[in-house]
């Protein structure tokens, strides 16, 4: 259901926070969408209930999801995504470090620009053509 990698040195809360939004982004889950609870996706990820539950808190917190007492969690029907300065710092950051490697794997400009626009694609959910 969620792409983890226990391997990653990103925690893995982090990994189930992205991979939520990233199921948000490519239409996989859907605005109102009831997500399993945390013992159940607990039990089915094999993972500590508590890293679920923070997962699912930072997830309120930037408001991506709601939970209704004893009714359960749902993807926010009215999540607006909104500009944060310092995730924009982050994600700045990454891109720069992607770029710096592509660089030195001999990438030029153009290349890089292709490989954006190819993640931009499938993250919409349009098939690509290599």
């Amino acid at each position: 259901m969620f792409n983890i990698d226990i391997s990653s040195s990103t925690p893995i809360y982090e990994q189930l926070v992205d991979s939520i939004k990233e199921g948000i982004l490519k239409g996989l889950l859907e605005p109102g969408e009831k997500l399993p609870s945390v013992r159940e996706l607990a039990k089915t990820m094999t993972l500590n209930p508590n890293t679920i539950q923070k997962a699912y808190q930072e997830l309120e917190r930037q408001k991506v999801i709601v939970t209704l007492r004893g009714k359960g969690t749902y993807i926010s029907s009215n999540y607006k995504p909104r500009k944060d300065e310092d995730k924009l710092m982050e994600v700045k950051e990454l891109f720069k470090k992607g770029i710096v490697e592509a660089h030195y794997m001999g990438f030029k400009k153009d290349d890089i620009l292709k490989i954006i626009d190819e993640l931009l694609k499938e993250l919409e959910g349009v098939e690509v053509d290599d």
